[in-house]
């Protein structure tokens, strides 16, 4: 099991325990607004950012850092909690002996304990999409160890529902046998995604061999469509770094359940 299919497994735990399980929406409404962030955003979770940058406490000359700018949501413990939570386990990804974190202050104390005097840790969490019943945040990790070539940065979406209280895991908001269709559309986007790219134009032989497409759960509802983002490596060399790949809502129609597809204005 790598780092990334562990993580979403144990946050899908923790995300039971804080949240509680997210029930079916009720009568004729979209969780998605026909409108741009601008605009859904105004009604949207109010959230305050929380940023600082340490050193080991009592090193000198090299030594190694933690850099944390991440989100508080005033009156919602759950979800800061979880997050908190969440890029704590994002620590350690290609270590399968590395502990589980329940929070960045319990890893911290942790990593200048075993900290390289280059080692390097950023974690940081930002808003991607808001609105009135959606909340879509971006986490991210950012892991440099002593000796390494240069470091690896890995990003998860956390896509929770405000009324619920409970994370949207994408089984919950496919339609019933919209799995295969979902993938069949992720496909067509990174088909898309590749043409624009001049190493896979120069020779696709190769680069479909070395880099072929993989599906990802790893999903966040925008006011454009569905994104899915991918860890560096996953889908093209280090110097590409993450590449995201979107879904119109209009390729996603009977895939995804009616509640999470814009109504069309008109």
């Amino acid at each position: 099991m790598n780092g990334t299919t562990r993580f979403c497994m144990t946050l899908a735990m923790s995300a039971a325990v804080l949240a509680g399980c997210a029930s079916s929406p009720s009568g004729n409404i979209t969780l998605i607004p026909d409108a741009t962030d601008q605009i859904s955003s105004q009604d949207g979770l109010f959230a305050q950012q929380v940023k600082w940058k340490r050193s080991k406490p009592g090193c000198e000359g090299e030594c190694p850092t933690l850099e944390v700018d991440t989100l508080v949501f005033a009156g919602n413990t759950k979800l800061t909690r979880l997050v908190d939570h969440a890029l704590a386990l994002m620590t350690g990804l290609n270590d399968d002996q590395a502990p589980r974190h329940e929070s960045i202050e319990a890893f911290q104390s942790y990593y200048w304990q075993v900290a390289g005097p280059r080692d390097s840790v950023v974690l940081a969490s930002k808003l991607r999409y808001r609105s009135k019943y959606i909340t879509v945040i971006e986490l991210d990790s950012w892991q440099y160890f002593t000796g390494a070539a240069h470091g690896v940065g890995a990003t998860q979406f956390l896509n929770w529902d405000n009324a619920r209280e409970a994370v949207i895991p994408l089984d919950y908001v496919l339609a019933p046998g919209g799995r295969a269709r979902y993938e069949s559309a992720l496909k067509n986007a990174h088909a898309r995604w590749m043409q624009e790219q001049p190493d896979y134009q120069h020779d696709p032989q190769t680069w479909n061999r070395l880099w072929p497409f993989q599906p990802s759960d790893n999903f966040a509802f925008t006011d454009q469509g569905v994104v899915v983002k991918y860890d560096t490596y996953q889908l093209a060399p280090y110097s590409y770094g993450q590449p995201e790949l979107l879904i119109p809502y209009s390729d996603l129609e009977g895939v995804l359940k009616v509640d999470y597809i814009p109504l069309k204005s008109g």
